[in-house]
């Protein structure tokens, strides 16, 4: 998961990913706090909705769009000073290719 032995794990957790094609997409706590909030605001709300399916659905998204609005900005704040990191060590090759490598991943 770490792209060189220096990183910590809160750069690990907290610094942007670059995909193939350059843009800087969310970081792994951004992820993870995604699943989390759906999973407990769809299990809270489960038993509210009397097991109706559509309700359940509706209420988890209306409830879970403000908490990860604000959780989200909250982790851009932590992030912001942090190096990106590469999505995956598959994206290199295609950052090269293009020209959109930063130069923090190139080799000296």
């Amino acid at each position: 998961m770490m792209q060189n032995g220096s990183m910590s794990w809160q750069d690990w957790l907290f610094a942007p990913r670059i995909d193939h094609r350059g843009w800087q997409t969310p970081s792994e706590a951004s992820r993870i706090f995604l699943i989390i909030t759906l999973v407990l605001v769809g299990w809270w709300y489960w038993e509210a909705t009397s097991d109706n399916l559509f309700m359940w659905f509706g209420m988890t998204i209306l409830v879970s769009t403000p908490i990860l609005s604000i959780g989200w900005y909250l982790l851009s704040l932590v992030a912001k000073n942090r190096e990106v990191q590469l999505l995956t060590p598959k994206v290199r090759k295609p950052l090269e290719e293009k020209g959109r490598l930063p130069a923090q991943f190139k080799n000296p």
